[in-house]
């Protein structure tokens, strides 16, 4: 069943007895009507995230404001009383890895590599088929009841300068490294296109803020997926590459 039209739209998904709700948008007002609308329907509503944790970031703009829009929805879905696991799966492994966060090229790079800031901050990325796996398991997991489901695999806890190695130690090369300043990719925010920018601001937040990782989850807003499910095998950064060398 679909609720509502033009950019705030959700769709609610039955299976049985669980419902899963998935919503898109970028506003969070104009969403409490339609949320409001589902809570008889939705068991559980699980926002259509599946980024970094909006409750926790430090991004510039337009990140900033992208953000506030999911976190307005946070807002909503818990002023209508709606029973929710927002899902934060931090960066997605087939976005960065198979060009190790190059963005001039589709290919990984063999001679030379653009670092965003000094590449010291923590970040994470997950497989998309993990995240999958793992959001299914959540979805009518009691534990996850109103919590956030925050991706910190530990194997894929890392660093720009620490995935750089992995990739360099796999192709057997040392690359030649461009830092580029948090000034200059500021300012390169600041001259790009709107989608650009956003990709770009989003990228400074979790590589130069190191917004993903510069939090303690705790027990009273967050769970850790694979601590949750040890049963679940994920794939490392470290394997996730090799098929790229």
């Amino acid at each position: 069943m679909r609720t509502g039209t033009g950019p705030h739209r959700f769709r609610i998904l039955g299976t049985g007895t669980n419902h899963i709700g998935s919503g898109f948008g970028t506003g969070g007002s104009n969403t409490v009507p339609i949320l409001k609308a589902g809570t008889r329907l939705v068991l559980r509503f699980l926002p259509s995230e599946f980024g970094t944790d909006v409750d926790h970031v430090n991004a510039i703009e337009p990140a900033k404001s992208v953000f506030k829009g999911k976190a307005d929805i946070r807002r909503a879905t818990e002023a209508a009383g709606i029973p929710h696991t927002y899902v934060s799966c931090n960066g997605f492994a087939g976005y960065f890895l198979p060009t190790v966060g190059q963005m001039d090229t589709d290919t990984a790079p063999r001679e030379k590599i653009t670092i965003l800031g000094d590449g010291n901050k923590k970040a994470v990325f997950v497989k998309e088929e993990d995240i999958a796996l793992y959001t299914i398991k959540a979805v009518d997991d009691p534990r996850t009841l109103n919590k956030t489901l925050i991706f910190r695999p530990p194997a894929n806890i890392l660093s720009f300068n620490e995935i750089v190695s992995i990739w360099e130690s796999k192709i057997g090369k040392t690359l030649e490294k461009t830092y580029l300043s948090e000034e200059q990719l500021i300012k390169n925010i600041q001259e790009a296109p709107f989608g650009l920018a956003i990709v770009l601001s989003i990228m400074h937040s979790v590589l130069v803020n190191g917004d993903a990782t510069n939090f303690e989850i705790e027990p009273s807003f967050g769970v850790e997926p694979s601590a949750l499910y040890p049963e679940l095998k994920y794939t490392t950064i470290d394997e996730y590459l090799t098929q790229f060398a």
